[in-house]
């Protein structure tokens, strides 16, 4: 299971909040921080004096660091890919290299003696296959994707399967970024927009990107690209189950205790022999073999795309099987509609479609 993270720029804030941030992230099992030195002071020992006790409250605390660095960076501080020291003196123990050297350089950095981790830019076609097959060290990287202050700039789902289909064939871990809801938030830069990696996520609710990001299947760390999140919201993320999908639904009504039961008390498993107008997950059925679903009225005559269905008596040999519509169908009266997916969850839908026998939880 990955690691949930926040991020924190030195530089723009005030030392007594970030460490009251950090101290509260910690509280609720946040460990991986995120900072940036590309707009940092280019002052050595300015550096030192505004990122040295924040790196080592960090460290006390149970949180890894990881700085996003570029060539113009290493210049500044004196470091260079076959002398990693002053990162290594500052207590880095991940570099995200928003710039390249070039191949040998970069394999280079990989093979630093300090064990400092080398992240490369998720979100674009870097190399790293060919990094690795010219003898960098796989065991040492590690991809992390962008973030997009600017409005309607971050990326699109496609392309972000695009990308993490590459990390993933090559065994490397990804990090990306999800973004605070809360007013005034910042990051290295005076833009005010939210600092998602996704385009989509950048108005949702910070639980429901976390959880999309988890659908995916292809994201190990999740991080908050802003500051400061609020506590709530801390405490949202670090709530999410983080073993399998789980998607939010509006319960109907007059929904009936049977059927809370189908949706609430199993895990649920889409059939792999999913047809195009559902997904399926039969298990629940084997808890409603001799247990009634009376059939509840409905006046809508088609079910539509995100209606969560459950089997009642009228096709009792199915009694108890839960669907969730992808395709309109039609409502024949042998399914009660218990409730319909979030708006905010329908893009975990579409992850769930992706791959039929995705495993997942229902939340109200």
């Amino acid at each position: 299971m990955g690691k949930l993270g926040i991020s924190i720029y030195p530089e723009h804030s005030d030392r007594e909040k970030d460490f009251a941030y950090m101290e509260k992230a910690a509280a609720y099992g946040f460990s991986r921080i995120f900072t940036c030195l590309l707009s940092a002071s280019r002052d050595i020992q300015v550096v030192k004096q505004e990122f040295g006790s924040f790196f080592a409250k960090a460290h006390e605390l149970g949180f890894e660091v990881a700085v996003d660095t570029n060539p113009e960076v290493f210049k500044a501080l004196g470091a260079a890919p076959e002398d990693l020291s002053v990162f290594h003196s500052l207590g880095i123990d991940i570099i995200r290299l928003d710039g390249h050297f070039d191949d040998f350089k970069d394999a280079l950095l990989t093979r630093n003696p300090y064990g400092i981790r080398i992240e490369f830019n998720g979100s674009s076609d870097t190399n790293v296959r060919g990094l690795i097959e010219h003898g960098a060290d796989r065991r040492n990287m590690t991809i992390c994707h962008n973030f997009y202050p600017e409005r309607y700039s971050g990326l699109s789902q496609k392309t972000f399967d695009r990308f993490n289909e590459q990390w993933k064939t090559l065994g490397l871990p990804v990090a990306a970024f999800v973004t605070s809801q809360e007013n005034e938030t910042f990051g290295p830069w005076p833009v005010y927009e939210g600092l998602p990696t996704l385009e989509e996520d950048r108005r949702l609710p910070i639980d429901a990107q976390v959880r999309h990001m988890i659908a995916c299947e292809t994201v190990d760390d999740i991080l908050i690209g802003n500051a400061y999140a609020s506590e709530a919201e801390l405490q949202a993320m670090a709530g999410v189950k983080r073993a399998n999908t789980t998607i939010r639904i509006n319960l109907e009504k007059e929904i009936g205790e049977a059927e809370r039961h189908a949706l609430y008390d199993n895990k649920h498993a889409g059939r792999n022999d999913a047809s195009e107008y559902f997904i399926r997950s039969s298990f629940p059925r084997l808890n409603f073999r001799n247990t009634a679903i009376p059939p509840r009225s409905c006046q809508d005559k088609m079910f539509r795309r995100g209606d969560v269905l459950v089997v009642n008596d009228n096709l009792s040999h199915y009694r108890g099987e839960v669907e969730i519509v992808l395709k309109d169908i039609e409502n024949h009266g042998q399914r009660n509609r218990a409730g319909r997916v979030a708006d905010s969850e329908l893009r975990i839908l579409e992850e769930m479609e992706k791959r039929p026998d995705h495993i997942f939880e229902i939340i109200p």
